[in-house]
């Protein structure tokens, strides 16, 4: 198992931290003209139960 030789800076320590935050989701609008609910892309969309134009879910 790897072991730092040296004890890291508390500087460096914060730099490296600093890019290891969470980001914000993608959303895209429902392509569903009536629905228009944001949803993630690639997903059926959990209000209407559309995805690329097909209906693949009951309606919620």
């Amino acid at each position: 198992m790897a072991v730092p030789k040296r004890r890291m800076s508390r500087s460096n320590t914060r730099s490296r931290r600093s890019q290891w935050k969470a980001a914000a989701p993608t959303l895209i609008t429902c392509p569903n003209r009536a629905c228009g609910q944001k949803t993630l892309p690639h997903i059926a969309c959990p209000s209407c139960g559309t995805y690329k134009g097909r209906q693949v879910t009951a309606a919620v």
